[in-house]
């Protein structure tokens, strides 16, 4: 963790942090940091690609090129999931688990997960769940809350264990990532 903070402190000339506010669980609000992969002299700005693609439309597939990302070590942090290890910090702090449904923003849980919402915020978010092994990016987001309701509503150990095996050879191919 210490390289890739090195490493995006150098690239990007800001700190190699960035924070998004996010809803854990039982609805407590906390600011979930990730290494910084985007910087392009622009100002920050909040960008949601479901929103920016066909007027919105929760089916709509994260598009593999984000003009945002706009170094190869940010693209290879952003494929290889480096840009999430700073995740663990906050499951180790217990705001986060290792295996639960996608961190969300509140603006997500009201307009793509309705009435589902006290099912998914029942259980503390988690750094992988079933989207990142069923397809990640290349999924829509319809499909990811999908897999987020499956996994809050059938959450248990052997769940659990399925999902982070799993998970590991994904990370390490960087398949479906983007």
């Amino acid at each position: 963790m210490i390289a890739v903070g090195l490493v995006v402190a150098a690239l990007s000339r800001r700190s190699p942090f960035v924070s998004h506010l996010r809803v854990g669980k039982s609805g407590v609000p906390f600011w979930m940091l990730k290494f910084r992969t985007m910087w392009d002299g622009r100002p920050a700005r909040n960008f949601c690609w479901v929103e920016r693609l066909q007027g919105g439309e929760p089916n709509d597939i994260k598009p593999p090129q984000d003009p945002r990302v706009r170094s190869g070590f940010a693209r290879f942090c952003r494929t290889y999931s480096l840009d999430e290890l700073p995740q663990l910090l906050h499951a180790l702090s217990g705001r986060m688990s290792l295996v639960g449904p996608r961190p969300l923003t509140s603006g997500e849980l009201d307009r793509y997960y309705g009435p589902s919402q006290a099912e998914i915020l029942a259980i503390a978010p988690g750094l992988t769940g079933l989207w990142q092994i069923k397809g990640r990016n290349a999924l829509t987001y319809r499909e990811r809350v999908r897999f987020d309701r499956f996994l809050a509503r059938n959450y248990s150990w052997r769940l659990y264990w399925y999902v982070l095996v799993r998970t590991i050879p994904l990370v390490l191919s960087g398949k479906g990532a983007w």
